[in-house]
């Protein structure tokens, strides 16, 4: 739908905030409208963090997910069981998990899934750097935690053949999830289950 304003600047700040996934032009326009009712100082804070964001955030260096730091805490934490990794797509699926409270290895994030239909391959993910953090460390089990989607087995079936010849237990998280559910919209409670009643991997290809 096309819409007439009577501004170029308020046009300009709509198409942007259209660009958000998930958000139209009238929510756009409810947003932006919003932002102009507000105090200076009010749309500097918000405008400021967004800077701030894209300026200061990092990867962990070690599971490459989201992080103020260059390691951040979850790897960080002494508290946390290193003989356990958990792979996941990306920074809303380790959230997801941490809200259940029942989990307390470590993760790596992949970045993404492998999808030949929107071009993306093993090697635009950090597949290879979880190679590489296996190679000589005290891992005893992968968890291979990614959405019930084509894209997730895919890469499930993929990640076995690069680690099945590690000496570690590969499992993924219980199905009950349905299958194309992402990981982020999955009620905690049964995040968890699947989590703890995970299966090794090698039995639902055999």
């Amino acid at each position: 739908m096309c819409m007439n304003f009577s501004s170029k600047l308020l046009e300009n700040a709509v198409n942007e905030f259209g660009k958000l996934p998930g958000v139209g032009q009238k929510t756009a326009l409810r947003l932006v409208l919003h932002l102009l009712k507000q105090t200076k100082e009010e749309t500097f804070s918000f405008t400021n963090s967004i800077d701030q964001m894209k300026e200061h955030i990092k990867h962990c260096k070690v599971c490459f997910n989201i992080s103020d730091l260059e390691i951040c805490e979850i790897c960080a934490s002494p508290q946390r069981d290193r003989s356990i990794i958990c792979v996941v797509e990306d920074t809303r699926d380790v959230m997801a998990i941490e809200n259940t409270e029942q989990f307390k290895g470590l993760y790596h994030v992949l970045g993404g899934l492998i999808s030949p239909m929107d071009g993306i391959g093993p090697a635009d993910l950090t597949i290879e750097s979880l190679v590489q953090r296996l190679d000589g460390a005290d891992v005893n089990e992968v968890i291979i935690a990614l959405s019930a989607t084509m894209e997730g087995d895919t890469t499930i079936f993929y990640l076995y053949r690069k680690l099945k010849d590690f000496p570690i237990h590969i499992s993924t998280i219980a199905r009950g999830i349905a299958f194309g559910g992402e990981l982020e919209y999955v009620d905690e409670l049964t995040l968890g289950r699947s989590i703890m009643t995970r299966v090794p991997y090698e039995h639902k290809i055999g």
